[in-house]
């Protein structure tokens, strides 16, 4: 599509949300050019401000995205300085992790002529992408459908391009050989090929369309499920070198012959259009991709979200908060306006062995005769669509549940929120961790002489607090809430929201 004859077109296609659009058009130069002449245009204002993501090679901080870490927390001896502490949590956990790793890229294999094939990757390949690769799958037919986590998809020579190979280079970089952490277990069977792969024909199919390949975690747990649909949306903005980085006209073909399915399917509408696609789609075949990306993997070492190692005394990440508003703007989750300015409790209920509250019912009764809460009781399933189940989160001040994967839902809370994580089942950092990291207010309980727990636990590794139920002191659960509810009320983008939306109602009214 011609940027300069469909602007417009193009632009819906990329679907970012209105206040990341700025960021998007001084990122492109063509885009907002073609924007300033098209008279149709709607994003001229956003034309000429003085925005940046973070990881722009002349991006000024105080440019910089709009939500930045604030710690006001002891570092406890990690550094010497407060802007050191800073510094490290924007390099760990912001949009500095995306500017390390475009900073670390380096050429695997170099392009001399067009329609060569190149190949540059970051450090340890966690992060790799090429141009007119080839990738040999005829060595799966015959080997079943149970090759999820395997490491020797690609065998030696099944990948590569005609390109100069700095074989060297590659292999200093594959010392995390696992299946979930880089991208070595394919990576060092790279060859060069005599041939250019598409231009001589080497192929049986060739996928025009930029492609994502992607290793998955575990798609049944929405914590783990997320670790890829985040260091997806961070590969994005790694790959961010051509206006239709945020295209969702790609495809995306996860790494095992599984067909894909997950009661948290929906979050890849944020960045395909496309069906996903398995390895029984390609089996078979040797495959010629003009562009493709190997994203960021959801186990890495030191990685982003799972296994980060966050300094103490810091919180709120802008990276989480783009990642947070850019999924809730694809799935078209949208706040509601309130009727009054109650604070919206929402307690998460589970429906399993382990981890159940035994006196649940009595706390959410407790909860009922506060005249300022408004309180529901959910349970997010499959008999629930993701889709309502992050309205409903979205559209709630103070989210309480006992430690669990559906806790991941805080990522898509309002800013002004508070997470009540009633207790953390000796797991302490986890959901604390994921709380600073998306900016929220966190508590858990306090005081373990006010809760029962129902026996030692049940572990498959012996006993542990996980693997049993719980009951908890109501006057103390209710002091808890209270101070979550405190905390949103003294927020004032919630004061702001509440004001608006009653003013909104009252001239929707008239």
């Amino acid at each position: 599509m011609s940027l300069h004859n469909n602007i417009l077109g193009y632009l819906n296609y990329v679907n970012l949300p209105v206040e990341h659009i700025p960021y998007y058009l001084n990122s492109f130069e063509s885009v907002s050019g073609d924007c300033a002449k098209n008279p149709e245009c709607p994003y001229k204002n956003f034309i000429g401000r003085k925005v940046c993501w973070g990881y722009e090679r002349h991006c000024n901080e105080s440019h910089s995205y709009h939500i930045r870490p604030r710690c006001p927390g002891d570092h406890r001896g990690w550094v010497k300085t407060k802007e050191a502490q800073y510094s490290t949590f924007y390099t760990q956990a912001d949009f500095g992790y995306v500017k390390e790793q475009i900073e670390e890229l380096m050429v695997i294999c170099e392009a001399s002529y067009p329609y060569d094939s190149s190949l540059e990757c970051s450090k340890y390949l966690r992060f790799c992408r090429g141009r007119n690769l080839m990738l040999n799958f005829t060595g799966l037919v015959g080997r079943g459908n149970n090759l999820r986590y395997k490491m020797d998809i690609l065998g030696p020579n099944q990948i590569g391009g005609h390109c100069n190979y700095y074989s060297e280079r590659l292999m200093k970089e594959a010392d995390h050989m696992s299946a979930l952490q880089s991208w070595a277990p394919e990576m060092v069977n790279f060859i060069r090929t005599e041939k250019r792969p598409i231009q001589d024909g080497m192929c049986d199919l060739v996928i025009d369309k930029p492609t994502y390949i992607m290793k998955l975690d575990a798609t049944v747990n929405m914590y783990h499920h997320f670790c890829d649909f985040f260091n997806l949306y961070v590969s994005l903005h790694v790959n961010s070198t051509h206006p239709s980085t945020f295209s969702r006209d790609n495809q995306i073909l996860v790494w095992e012959t599984f067909t894909y399915d997950s009661a948290f399917k929906d979050a890849f509408k944020a960045f395909t259009v496309n069906p996903i696609w398995d390895l029984k789609t390609v089996r078979g075949k040797i495959v010629c991709f003009r562009n493709v990306v190997f994203p960021l993997l959801p186990r890495m070492i030191f990685g982003l979200y799972y296994n980060t190692p966050l300094i103490y005394g810091c919180e709120r990440s802008g990276l989480f908060h783009a990642f947070s508003k850019h999924i809730l703007h694809s799935l078209n989750v949208k706040l509601a306006l309130r009727e009054n300015d109650k604070i919206r409790v929402t307690l998460l209920s589970r429906g399993t062995t382990y981890r159940s509250i035994l006196n649940e019912k009595e706390l959410v009764n407790a909860l009922l005769k506060v005249k300022g809460y408004y309180v529901q009781r959910v349970v997010y399933d499959r008999n629930m669509p993701f889709v309502k189940q992050l309205e409903i989160t979205h559209n709630t001040d103070v989210f309480i549940g006992i430690h669990g994967a559906g806790l991941t839902h805080l990522m898509f809370l309002p800013d002004w929120a508070a997470v009540f994580e009633i207790y953390n089942c000796e797991d302490p950092n986890c959901y604390f961790d994921l709380a600073r990291l998306r900016g929220l207010k966190y508590v858990t309980w306090e005081n373990k002489n006010k809760m029962v727990q129902q026996d030692e636990g049940h572990g498959p590794n012996g006993s542990h607090a996980k693997f049993t139920n719980y009951s908890f002191d109501v006057e103390e659960f209710l002091r808890l809430v209270a101070k979550c509810a405190d905390h949103v009320r003294k927020r004032q983008d919630f004061k702001n929201f509440v004001e608006a939306s009653l003013i909104k109602m009252m001239h929707e009214e008239l």
